[in-house]
């Protein structure tokens, strides 16, 4: 979001100048001159350069880093040992290894520096920073899967210098660690897949003394060849980073061999297949940047940072995807290059492979990296999940549709708004109120002229089972008499500057001090600011978007901290940068669980900023981008790569915040809204109105029935969040992670399927577009979501109309769709109604498909209050199986939900015997004796399926039942 309301002289001045900009110049995009490039970035540059070095000496260099034999140890599935780092002929560097290899089959690489674990070094500056490296990242983000394999051993098929390690699902992993110079090569069945140093690009930093420049500038220029201009300090933008520990950077290379396409490493407004980065056509010029930053309109087809980073790569090749973890949270840059090699060198070009290697190297910590070898896209996003988390399963709500802006103005506006949708018939579920609603940019406080009464504004959303969501950022106003700002600093719950005085930087209130939630003592505090008592006007039906928490800092270096702020502990910024953000994501879910006694409820929070782990509380958008197409078309592979790194529960702003979109535009970025998992409206300040309902007709009819098409399949979304909350799962997936085998659909990033139902569509991402031409990998029919048309053909572009009333959407063989038909206000009032089946048959006549029910609200399904059923169409029926497993709650649930029943089955291409029935046969469990529904058999014309339709079959969701065709 960005400026408004004045509120101090500074504020107006600012909102000017945000306010001119924009009138002024309507195109302009980020400043790229208030952000780093490599050559900018000392420790980037510094790693580059060796690279560089290291590739032009080619077979010549040799890394300098070698693992001491003598100390090697293998026990209990981990290697210790000591790599020797040379300095020169007569000095080196200890640096411990630990390589651990997991029961779940991933394998973790652990580089220190054991001075630093020591504490065995001097600080500059009488700095208060912490001497070690950063070691506590794994605290945020990680929470389980790092139990020691049972059964890894090392292989007695022994080398001169080299360990080799048997790991994995029946010991089919393998790691052999080279010792001079020290290297892993990562095998499965034999053949080697991922590379640690395999260019000599391995980097650490170590520490040293700073020594003043002698007079002779020759002898200095004798004793050093190294470029030390970044290593003790480094100004940019005007701001001096003190770096009181020195150079400290980490960097390896790691290298996919066989593999041209790598994934991952969000957040980039870029491709989905990672381009490279060292220059020529189509390439970038700069490394890919994780750096959580505050970016004001970002550009796109860009390696530059944004808002989140997930350090998450995958490489895909035909049947195998593999992938690496680097867990570090200081700046992180990627570089990524592709070599291509012939396997016959007789074949000219028949046979080639490509080889990826990436490089990566990150301002300070310690080299933590983990390792995946699949061999599928799901058993990578499992193991993973397993380390990070989860995504979490929201409250119901949460997945229908948001509407927001910056900003409804009073509580009258928002009640109103809340009216319109109703008198125009169309469904949303969540209003938002951004940063205006609080009094003086107060957190925790509402306006007094324009909010006057906010708990009446809730109880009219609460009529219809709707929620607000409200701003809440971790800046917070300094300003006397305001008593969070007083308890903040009073308490000593604040950042701290590089002196250890509470830091004072600039963001939406003026003069703003950061809560510190690294410290356990601000997370208890946090806690209390929302209970009803203490956030007075808030109801259970409001929850909280925390937005700003990069951290954004307005005068700071580069829009965010300085480096050498400290935290909790003394840690250094530089240290935690990009898990600033979710410290306070984490702080908030804990606060929403307590806000009062015997009220627990699953907690609804949208984080800007976020790392690795923020699946297990949030949900995250992509940030402030703009109304033009091109930002609709890159939504789609930026949502995508979100859900294949673990984070499915994203989204972009629809309709392009900052200017207006046409009718057009903003038409057709609903009907891609609607496949986000993440569906949120939101407008800049400076933009005209544009709810649903002010849009005119025809737009207004055809935006209505997009919105009603996500409320129609909210059982299957509800059902695709469950499954990525117990495995990982991608909620929407890309054609590589759905056709692993299909090498013509491996860069797609255009279209998408919908959890495991089959659903396939492209969305219109250009301008008068009436048809788009969909890729199909298999050999299955497809079926036109609306009239049935069928599309049959694999590796084949198939043209399917799309004029502006339509979404395009088909829907795969061998699938059983749950949908709720009923229109409702929002879905809370869809709870107790019906359901309708579309089952679309495969070419053996065969589907299935499933569906999780449970309240939507509290976290009973834990204790058995939840209905998963199996539905199947096998020989001519159809049946429903029961997978859940029965806890304390489950007879008390189903009984609850005991009259909720299917009222349709729709079957498409259905066998041929029903054209001459009229009723099917019902038999449920529990039932004296079975029962008839009747059956309408509807034949088509040519190129569309035939479909049957069984007529209220009086069968209960939660009940176990056969319908015989």
């Amino acid at each position: 979001m960005a400026g408004s309301r004045p509120m101090s002289a500074w504020t107006m001045l600012f909102s000017w100048v945000i306010l001119i900009g924009c009138l002024v110049i309507p195109g302009v995009s980020v400043k790229h001159e208030n952000f780093k490039k490599c050559s900018q970035s000392g420790f980037c540059k510094r790693n580059r350069a060796l690279a560089d070095d290291a590739s032009a000496k080619g077979s010549s260099w040799s890394s300098p880093y070698e693992l001491d034999p003598s100390t090697i140890h293998f026990r209990d599935g981990q290697l210790q040992g000591t790599i020797l780092k040379s300095i020169s002929s007569d000095q080196k560097v200890e640096l411990p290894l630990v390589v651990s290899f997991l029961e779940s089959g991933a394998a973790r690489v652990v580089i220190d520096e054991e001075k630093r674990l020591k504490g065995d070094i001097e600080v500059r500056h009488d700095s208060k920073a912490r001497k070690q490296r950063y070691n506590e990242a794994e605290k945020w983000v990680l929470v389980g899967g790092l139990e020691l394999s049972k059964s890894a051993a090392l292989n007695p098929e022994t080398e001169a210098g080299i360990t080799k390690v048997l790991y994995g699902p029946d010991n089919k992993f393998q790691a052999i660690i080279s010792h001079a110079p020290f290297n892993v090569d990562f095998q499965r069945d034999g053949e080697t897949h991922v590379q640690f140093n395999h260019k000599g690009y391995l980097n650490l930093e170590h520490w040293r003394p700073k020594v003043d420049a002698p007079e002779d500038e020759g002898e200095k220029a004798a004793e050093s060849q190294e470029d030390e201009s970044t290593w003790w300090e480094e100004t940019f933008g005007g701001n001096t980073d003190s770096k009181p520990r020195g150079p400290e950077s980490v960097g390896l290379d790691i290298s996919f061999p066989g593999y041209s396409h790598v994934f991952g490493i969000p957040e980039h407004a870029d491709s989905l297949s990672l381009r490279e980065t060292r220059g020529g056509s189509g390439n970038h010029e700069e490394p890919y940047r994780m750096y959580n930053s505050d970016v004001f309109e970002y550009e796109l087809n860009s390696p530059m940072t944004l808002y989140g980073a997930i350090p998450f790569m995958q490489a895909h090749r035909k049947d195998s995807t593999v992938g690496v973890f680097w867990l570090n949270a200081a700046e992180t840059w990627v570089d990524i290059v592709k070599s291509s090699s012939s396997v016959n060198p007789l074949s000219l070009g028949v046979g080639s492979k490509t080889d990826t290697q990436s490089h990566w190297f990150s301002e300070a910590g310690r080299i933590d990296v983990f390792v995946f070898l699949g061999p599928t896209p799901q058993d990578l996003t499992k193991t993973y999940g397993e380390l990070t988390g989860y995504t979490q399963l929201p409250q119901h709500f949460a997945i229908a549709y948001h509407q927001c802006r910056w900003n409804y103005i009073t509580d009258e506006d928002v009640k109103e708004v809340d009216r319109n949708f109703d008198k125009y018939q169309i469904p949303y579920d969540v209003i938002w109120l951004d940063l205006e609603y609080t009094d003086d940019r107060k957190y925790f406080t509402w306006d007094p002229l324009t909010f006057p009464n906010p708990i009446g504004m809730e109880e009219q959303l609460d009529d219809s089972e709707r929620k607000l969501v409200v701003l809440i950022d971790p800046h917070i106003k300094n300003k006397d008499k305001y008593a969070i700002s007083e308890e903040l600093k009073s308490k000593d719950l604040a950042t701290r500057n590089k002196d250890g005085d509470i830091y004072e930087g600039w963001c939406w209130p003026g003069s703003s001090n950061w809560v510190d939630c690294f410290n356990p003592e601000a997370l208890k505090w946090w806690k209390t600011l929302f209970k009803y008592d203490k956030f007075k006007g808030s109801m259970g039906n409001v929850f909280i978007w925390n937005d700003m928490n990069e951290p954004s800092v307005f005068n700071g270096p580069e829009t965010t901290m300085p480096k050498d702020n400290l935290h909790y502990g003394d840690w250094e910024h530089r240290d935690i940068h990009n898990v600033n953000g979710i410290t306070l994501v984490n702080a908030t879910y804990d606060a929403l669980l307590e806000r009062t006694k015997g009220e627990v409820r699953r907690p609804f929070i949208l984080t800007r900023s976020y790392y690795s782990g923020a699946q297990r509380m949030s949900a995250m958008w992509t940030g402030d981008n703009q109304a033009t197409w091109e930002h609709l078309a890159i939504s789609l592979p930026m949502v995508l790569n979100n859900g294949i790194s673990g984070f499915p529960f994203a989204g972009a702003d629809v309709g392009g915040f900052f200017h207006n979109p046409s009718k057009e535009l903003l038409t057709r970025w609903y009907q891609t809204g609607i496949w986000y998992p993440f569906f949120r409206a939101h407008a800049h300040i400076d933009t005209r109105r544009r709810e649903p309902y002010l849009i005119a007709e025809p737009e207004r009819s055809i935006i209505a029935q997009a919105i009603r098409l996500r409320y129609s399949l909210l059982p299957a979304w509800y059902t695709a969040f469950h499954e990525a909350s117990v495995n990982g799962t991608p909620i929407v997936r890309p054609q590589y992670y759905v056709h692993p085998s299909d090498e013509a659909g491996f860069a797609i990033d255009d279209q998408l399927y919908f959890g495991a139902t089959g659903l396939l569509t492209k969305p219109v991402v250009s301008e008068g577009t009436d048809s788009v031409d969909i890729y199909i990998a298999d050999d299955e029919k497809y079926y036109d979501y609306y009239d049935y048309t069928v599309y049959q053909g694999a590796g084949k572009t198939h043209k399917v109309p799309a004029p502006l009333e339509t979404v395009p959407l088909l829907m795969q063989g061998g699938h059983i769709i749950p949908r709720k038909d009923r229109p409702r206000r929002s879905s809370g009032l869809m709870r107790w109604d019906p359901y309708t089946l579309v089952i679309t048959l495969d070419k053996n006549g065969d589907a299935d498909g499933t569906l999780y029910v449970d309240d939507g609200e509290t976290f009973e399904y834990e204790r058995g209050a939840y209905i998963h059923r199996r539905f199947q169409f096998h020989d001519s029926t159809l049946s429903s199986e029961d997978l859940a497993t029965k806890g304390p709650k489950t007879a008390e649930y189903l009984k609850i939900m005991a009259d909720v029943r299917v009222e349709k089955v729709i079957v498409i291409d259905p066998p041929k015997q029903l054209k001459e029935k009229t009723s099917v046969t019902v038999i449920e469990e529990g039932s004296k004796a079975a029962s008839t529904a009747a059956v309408e058999y509807h034949a088509q014309s040519a190129g569309k399926a035939a479909y049957a339709v069984v007529k209220n079959p009086k069968v209960g969701i939660g009940r176990t039942w056969k319908i015989e065709f």
